[in-house]
């Protein structure tokens, strides 16, 4: 049942997380290195964020709900579940706004 659990969340809210951040990314033209991090930071953020909507099922509806209608950009998410991939999200931020560093 875990798994099953594990995976509904891959797909509902951690797939599309990573897929609107590299995006986002991709689209601001950002360097192959700073995706690189953010890609792998998520990635490694799996097991957390799968903790996370499991103790907390409404957490997880509700920041679902969130990143479909827009009121929550994925990478706030991120960073706030995986507090270890603020350094990658900071770099990748001036892309984001549409500046480069």
């Amino acid at each position: 049942m875990q798994d099953l659990i594990a995976a509904l969340i891959s797909f509902f809210l951690i797939e599309p997380l990573q897929a609107e951040i590299a995006e986002k990314l991709k689209g601001a033209r950002a360097p192959q290195a700073i995706l690189n991090d953010v890609a792998t930071c998520a990635q490694a953020a799996r097991p957390v964020i799968v903790d996370r909507a499991t103790s907390d099922p409404w957490w997880a509806v509700s920041s679902i709900a969130q990143v479909w209608i827009g009121t929550t950009r994925p990478e706030v998410i991120l960073a706030d579940v995986a507090p270890v991939c603020r350094p990658a999200l900071e770099a990748a931020r001036p892309f984001w706004s549409g500046k480069e560093a």
